[in-house]
């Protein structure tokens, strides 16, 4: 059988470049294009103003009004804020509440840093000892405090077994006033460092490879290249995350809620669980908002000062 070829003009012939569409066309497909993101942007906005801009809005009106479910409200002006102030547990939750924060800072500010450094190191199983440090963060908070609360019961609790075993004295743990707090922050830097050692991690593995080798030809060891290398390069990482680990320790209330129930002696009673009080004890919804307005308007203004610092502090390093 015989081939027939195609001729050699045929071969290379050349196709029609497709006309663009028209100018018509283009703007009606950007339009349409505009309309579906502002349609996904628009549920997002009413989803935050339903569920977070509204009750917030409304706590800063309750707050100046007499106000218990059922009844009519009744404006009050600052008389709630007056007497939250002269309250003798405000004073105790604003001290315990700055305490834990000053606590958490000292001990779980710096070992999730420490420990993403030991990860980045690791040459085997980096994969499994990230999910055994992330592992806590998986666990629903109320069961992560009610596994605490039984591992520091005095008598039949974890720590106090270990204690004996070792032949040590015990302790009250979180049934202690003196160290009822710090137990507490145990229980917070167990449960939520998990996400920030994940974090640190993507830090330090974006910081270039070539910094280290140059610190190593000039002879400088191991803490001198973390001190001039690794903390300068994740500098910003880590006074985003110190302003939001403030915000969160500000903020505790699953731990002395489940643990401690604010006590004893009310050695744990934090802002947020005297706002629950107000609100679900003593149904006073005025005095709830009231106290919730005054740390909104603290974490604000620290916010707005740590972050004109760090702004100005990055400039000076630039």
């Amino acid at each position: 059988m015989r081939t027939v070829k195609s001729p050699p003009h045929e071969a290379f012939a050349v196709h029609p470049v497709p006309a663009p569409p028209p100018a018509g066309d283009r703007r009606r497909r950007r339009l349409a294009d505009q309309v579906r993101a502002y349609g996904f942007l628009v549920g997002g906005l009413i989803c935050f103003a339903l569920f977070s801009w509204y009750p917030a809005i409304r706590a800063v009106v309750i707050a100046f009004q007499k106000y218990t479910p059922g009844t009519e409200p009744e404006w009050v002006g600052t008389a709630n804020f007056t007497r939250v102030w002269h309250d003798p547990e405000f004073t105790a939750a604003w001290r315990n509440t700055l305490t834990f924060t000053l606590l958490a800072l000292l001990i779980g500010f710096a070992i999730p840093f420490v420990m993403a450094l030991v990860l980045n190191e690791l040459r085997h199983a980096k994969a499994f000892f990230r999910v055994v440090v992330y592992l806590p963060v998986m666990i629903p908070p109320v069961v992560s405090a009610l596994l605490w609360k039984w591992f520091y019961d005095p008598g039949a609790g974890l720590a106090n077994e270990a204690l004996r075993f070792l032949h040590l004295p015990t302790s009250n743990w979180s049934n202690g006033a003196d160290t009822a707090l710090i137990s507490l922050v145990i229980v917070a830097t167990w449960a939520n460092m998990g996400g920030t050692v994940l974090i640190y991690l993507a830090a330090l593995q974006s910081i270039p490879g070539e910094l280290y080798e140059a610190a190593e030809l000039d002879g400088t060891n191991l803490l001198q290249r973390i001190r001039h290398v690794t903390i300068p390069q994740t500098r910003f990482v880590i006074l985003m995350l110190m302003l939001l680990q403030i915000i969160a320790t500000m903020q505790v209330f699953t731990e002395p809620f489940v643990i401690t129930g604010g006590g004893p002696e009310n050695a744990t009673v934090t802002v947020l669980y005297l706002i629950y009080k107000y609100a679900f004890l003593y149904n006073d919804l005025g005095g709830a908002c009231a106290l919730s307005v005054m740390l909104l308007v603290l974490l604000g203004a620290f916010s707005a000062v740590y972050l004109r610092l760090t702004r100005s502090g990055e400039e000076d390093f630039a």
